[in-house]
């Protein structure tokens, strides 16, 4: 039972960086199996996904110190227009921080406009555990009521 816990705080947790996890995947995989308990899946997810995003947020800080090597993967150009989005559209982009391939860099990018952490975790948060909660309500929905 641990491992299945542990492997999906794991998967959150990747999945949340730029590793290409699928948490989605174990966390349905888990629920169908019927030996956990939905509300503990949900928080292990949710915490995983969010530290995750919490990592990317704290290299987003950090990043402008290295942009000047050569190694740097992204360019001063696309830097400043992330930073120009973000301007615009602000903390609310945290709301899609759980959509995937944009997710990852709108925490990172986050980081980089120096977003208070309180208001990151919210946002993330928020958004986050209701991406697993809808799953998670699809996935029993589709296994007690089949059509």
């Amino acid at each position: 039972m641990i491992a299945g816990y542990l492997g999906l705080f794991v998967a959150a947790f990747g999945a949340a960086t730029l590793l290409p996890l699928q948490s989605e995947a174990v966390l349905v995989g888990l629920l169908l199996s019927g030996h956990y308990s939905l509300w503990l899946l949900l928080g292990i997810a949710t915490l995983g996904n969010v530290l995750g995003s919490l990592v990317n947020w704290w290299l987003g800080r950090w990043v402008e110190h290295f942009k000047a090597r050569r190694w740097f993967p992204v360019s001063a150009k696309q830097l400043d227009k992330a930073r120009r989005h973000y301007e615009r559209w602000g903390h609310w982009t945290l709301l899609l921080s759980w959509v995937p391939i944009i997710g990852d860099p709108l925490t990172l990018v986050a980081g980089v406009m120096r977003e208070p952490l309180w208001r990151f975790l919210l946002l993330v948060t928020l958004a986050k555990s209701l991406r697993y909660a809808v799953l998670a309500a699809l996935t029993l929905h589709w296994v007690l009521i089949p059509t």
